[in-house]
């Protein structure tokens, strides 16, 4: 009788601690992020999700892969035919554009207005260019999440061998092309080229920068002209022409291939993405490596690169929205924003995050890296219209590597992308 007592009692209180645990897990609100984070980038994100969950038992943040940023864009865009997208998810301008039309998100500013937590102080910390870029129609309707400024990657050690101030690199479009010009040579003297001064990636984000810093603009003020076949649009491209044609200083290179090159130390300059700096940081790299703006001709006027998160509407279950919400500005303060900085070279969402003992420090190790952040203060962002998603693909295929081939005239090529966004808008228009 008493064994009996004894197992009545257990399974009593297997039974309440079963119940108490329902009663627990049907308090937590599920929040589903799509994300195309991969490499080193995704093990950030992954610790930092990690983080956010441990901290709101209350929240759980379930951050799903979608490989790269056009199976997200695809997979977003068939959610919302069945009603299945997730609480909330990375997306470019574009695609928010898109979104936006089609009301499938709730405005960003909608939670701001309604959290007591959330105040001017707040706002008036983040980059300006961050709200700017995140604002349609008036509204703040997402927020920014992982976003990059291109930068100039140089090797100290070859400017060290050649007498050259390894803490100075080129500043200007003309120094660079001088200083490529002095760095390209036959080291081992069999007649051949082996260290050039760059490398070059077709990039309609390089494009875009360089048309900004030579005084240009990518589209009039409401996006409905294009600006960019321009003289200035002339110049930008006369810059990649220059370096691979007239200096023969640099040569192409696809993908990964000039960032492979860079670290092989078979070119001096290197120019991508600052999360590039995460990746070679992880494949290694065994010679003192400078980091810094990228050259500038006429401005220091950049673009930012990267996207935003938006959350989605749930009709069904407003808590949803709301801890998506609670995630976001979790990720976007000071602290968070700062780690993430730190651990992917993405830029930091508040001004407040430079004053992280982490960024402090990598900014006293590489006092030259100090004007990669600078770069915000003068940055912008793409056309905030879905046209311009397809245009961006276009400028790479049809007019940087027709021109830099020698296929078509910067003129004739830029006129020929103006044509097609024009028609792209006319069509929507009407």
């Amino acid at each position: 009788m008493k064994r009996i007592a004894i197992i009545l009692i257990v399974l009593s209180m297997m039974i309440i601690a079963c119940g108490k645990k329902e009663v627990a897990n049907s308090e937590v609100t599920e929040v589903l992020f799509w994300q195309a984070m991969g490499g080193p980038l995704g093990d950030a994100l992954a610790e930092l999700v990690q983080a956010f969950n441990d901290t709101h038992p209350n929240i759980q943040v379930k951050s799903v892969n979608m490989g790269n940023y056009t199976a997200l864009s695809q997979k977003l865009m068939a959610s919302f035919q069945t009603g299945n997208q997730p609480d909330v998810a990375q997306a470019y301008e574009a695609w928010i554009a898109n979104m936006l039309e089609g009301d499938v998100i709730v405005p960003i500013e909608e939670f701001i207005d309604n959290d007591p937590d959330f105040g001017d102080e707040d706002m008036a910390d983040i980059y300006p260019v961050f709200i700017n870029s995140n604002t349609m129609k008036g509204k703040i309707v997402s927020f920014p999440f992982n976003k990059s400024v291109r930068v100039q990657y140089y090797n100290k050690d070859i400017l060290f061998k050649n007498d050259m101030d390894e803490n100075k690199p080129p500043k200007t479009w003309e120094e660079f092309r001088s200083y490529c010009k002095k760095l390209t040579q036959d080291t081992d003297g069999d007649g051949k080229i082996d260290q050039y001064g760059t490398t070059i990636k077709i990039s309609a984000w390089q494009f875009e920068n360089l048309l900004l810093q030579a005084g240009g603009k990518i589209m009039n003020e409401d996006n409905t002209k294009p600006m960019f076949n321009s003289k200035e649009g002339v110049q930008a491209l006369e810059f990649f022409t220059n370096i691979l044609n007239k200096d023969e200083t640099g040569y192409l290179s696809p993908g990964y291939d000039g960032q492979k090159d860079f670290t092989a130390q078979k070119v001096a300059f290197y120019e991508d993405s600052s999360v590039s700096m995460a990746f070679m940081l992880r494949t290694g790299i065994n010679f003192n490596m400078g980091i810094s703006a990228i050259p500038i001709k006429k401005t220091k006027k950049n673009i930012i690169s990267g996207t935003n998160v938006v959350i989605f509407k749930n009709e069904e279950d407003k808590k949803k929205e709301q801890a998506a919400w609670e995630f976001v500005k979790w990720f976007t303060n000071t602290e968070q924003t700062a780690r993430w900085s730190e651990l992917t070279y993405y830029m930091p969402v508040r001004k407040s995050a430079m004053k992280v003992e982490a960024l402090k420090n990598r900014i006293v190790n590489n006092p030259e890296i100090a004007s990669v952040y600078d770069q915000l203060n003068y940055a912008t962002f793409e056309p905030q219209i879905s046209e311009w998603f397809e245009t961006r693909k276009y400028l790479e295929e049809h007019v940087i590597e027709k021109v830099v081939r020698g296929m078509l005239s910067p003129e004739q090529a830029l006129d020929n992308a103006a044509e097609m966004i024009k028609k792209k808008i006319a069509k929507r228009e009407n």
